[in-house]
C-alpha cells in the first residue's frame, strides 16, 4: 500500500516502522526517517499541500500524526479529493483543539472531568485563582504542543502563565485538580465504534521525581501492571464511547485515534484531556508492542470499517521509551550537537524525534532528540534494556530522566 504519514517527530517514525513493508513517503520527515520512507518537504499546516503531495504520490492512504494539520481541516480536504485519511474532520478534532468544547461534549455525555471556568481576559485571572486554588490547574485553550498546562501550588506561577496564555491570544482554563494516578489510553474511533489500544503512562516533568517544568514528554510505559483487569473495559465504556457516541448525535462523528488523559481518582478515572492524534511519547512504546499489521487497521478505521476488523494481537511482555532531550529543554533548547552511538539507524531501538543530517553525522535539531525503546518479559527489564540502550548514545550536554516507570515497578502506583 502507499501510504503517506504527515508530521516529523518520534511518533511519526514509530507508526513508519509499525507500517513497514508498505510503499511510505513522509512529510516533513527527519534525518532517522529516511531509512524508511521517502522524505518530502511540507507546509503541515496547509490542508491544500498536503493533498497535492497526496495526490503525486497517488497515496493510498494519510496518516496524519500532529495536531496542527488536524485543526486546520487537512482531513476534510483529503476526504474531499477522495484520499482515505486516518485523522478526523476539523470539526471533530475540536476536541483536542478547543478544551471548552470538549468540556462541552463531556458534559453532555455524563463524562466525569474537572470542573472549569474559562477566562478571556486578564481581568478574570484572580477570580478564577481565588475559586480553584490553591493547588492550581491551568490550560492553555488551544493547541500547545502538550506544553500549554501548568499544575502548581504557587499563585504566582500560575498567575504568570494565564497571563502568557491570554497574551498569545488564547482563552485560558481554570480546572479544579484530579487526584489519582494517570492512564493514556488510544482508542481507534469509527463513528460509534471504539477499539481501544494497550493503556500507557507518560511522564511528563523534566526531571526525576517529577520535577521541573512540563515538557512533551519525557518517556513512557505500557501496558500498566498496576491497572485493574477491566480497566481498560471501564475506561472505554465510561469515556469513550459515550464522547463517540456524543459526536455522533452532534452530527461531526469522530473518526480517528482518540487520545483519552484520564486520572484515575477514588470513584473512578476522569478526563484530564482529550488528543485528536496518537500521543507522543506514549506511541514509541504501544505501538512497539503491536503485533496485528498496522497499516490494514488505519485503513478500516479511514473507511469506515473498524467494526470489520479481527480483535488485536499483541506481543506479550512490556516496553518502556526514554527520551533523550537536548540541552536546555524545554526552555530554550541547545541545537546543533552531534549525536554518536551505533544504534541510532535502528528503528526499533532508536527513534528520531528532532534530528537533521549534517556531513553525514546526525544532530539535534530539536528539544527532544531520539526516543529509546526497550522491551521485555518485565517492565523492570523493559526499563533496563531501555537505559541499556541509551547509555550507548552521545550528545553533549544532553540529558534523560532515570526513573520512567520506576514508582510503577516499585509497586507505588495503586487505585
Amino acid at each position: 500500500m502507499r501510504i503517506l504519514v504527515i508530521g516529523s517527530g518520534g511518533r511519526e517514525h514509530a507508526l513508519l516502522h509499525a507500517l513497514h513493508g508498505n510503499e511510505l513517503t513522509v512529510a516533513p520527515g527527519n534525518a532517522g526517517m529516511s531509512r524508511l520512507a521517502q522524505v518530502r518537504p511540507i507546509d503541515v499546516s496547509s490542508p491544500v499541500d498536503i493533498v497535492g503531495l497526496a495526490r503525486e504520490i497517488d497515496a493510498e492512504l494519510v496518516v496524519i500524526g500532529p495536531e496542527v494539520p488536524l485543526v486546520e481541516g487537512a482531513a476534510d480536504a483529503l476526504i474531499d479529493a477522495g484520499i482515505p485519511v486516518f485523522g478526523p474532520t476539523k470539526a471533530a478534532a475540536a476536541l483536542e483543539g478547543s478544551k471548552a468544547f470538549a468540556k462541552e461534549v463531556m458534559q453532555a455525555a455524563g463524562v466525569k472531568t474537572a470542573s472549569a471556568t474559562r477566562v478571556e481576559s486578564a481581568d478574570g485571572i484572580e477570580a478564577a485563582l481565588d475559586e480553584y486554588g490553591p493547588r492550581y490547574v491551568v490550560k492553555d485553550d488551544g493547541l500547545a504542543g502538550g506544553k500549554g498546562v501548568v499544575v502548581t501550588e504557587d499563585r504566582a506561577e500560575a498567575k504568570a502563565h494565564a497571563e502568557a496564555v491570554i497574551e498569545s491570544g488564547n482563552p485560558v482554563l481554570f480546572e479544579s485538580f484530579l487526584e489519582g494516578p494517570e492512564v493514556s489510553l488510544f482508542c481507534l474511533v469509527d463513528g460509534e465504534t471504539v477499539v481501544p489500544l494497550l493503556p500507557a503512562q507518560d511522564h511528563k516533568r523534566a526531571y526525576d521525581n517529577d520535577e521541573g517544568p512540563n515538557t512533551g514528554g519525557m518517556g513512557a510505559y505500557a501496558p500498566l501492571p498496576w491497572l485493574p483487569e477491566d480497566g481498560v473495559q471501564v475506561l472505554v465504556d465510561d469515556i469513550a464511547r459515550p464522547v463517540a457516541e456524543e459526536m455522533v448525535n452532534r452530527g461531526i462523528p469522530y473518526q480517528g485515534l482518540l487520545y483519552i488523559g484520564a486520572a484515575w481518582g477514588p470513584e473512578g478515572p476522569a478526563v484530564v484531556e482529550f488528543n485528536a492524534r496518537f500521543g507522543d511519547p506514549e506511541t514509541q512504546a504501544v505501538l512497539s508492542l503491536l503485533e496485528t499489521p498496522l497499516a490494514d487497521v488505519l485503513l478500516a478505521v479511514a473507511e469506515g470499517r473498524l467494526d470489520e476488523i479481527e480483535p488485536l494481537k499483541w506481543h506479550d511482555g512490556y516496553a518502556a521509551m526514554v527520551v533523550l532531550a537536548a540541552e536546555g529543554y524545554p526552555q530554550a533548547a541547545k541545537t546543533g550537537g552531534v549525536i554518536t552511538g551505533e544504534t541510532l539507524d535502528d528503528p526499533s531501538q532508536v527513534l528520531h524525534a528532532g534530528t537533521k543530517e549534517e556531513d553525514g553525522e546526525y544532530v539535534a535539531s530539536g528539544g527532544r532528540v531520539l526516543g529509546v525503546v526497550g522491551k521485555g518479559a518485565t517492565l523492570e527489564e523493559a526499563v533496563d534494556n531501555a537505559y541499556r540502550i541509551i547509555e550507548g548514545i552521545e550528545l553533549p550536554g544532553a540529558f534523560y530522566r532515570k526513573d520512567i516507570a520506576r514508582p510503577a515497578i516499585e509497586g507505588a502506583i495503586s487505585l
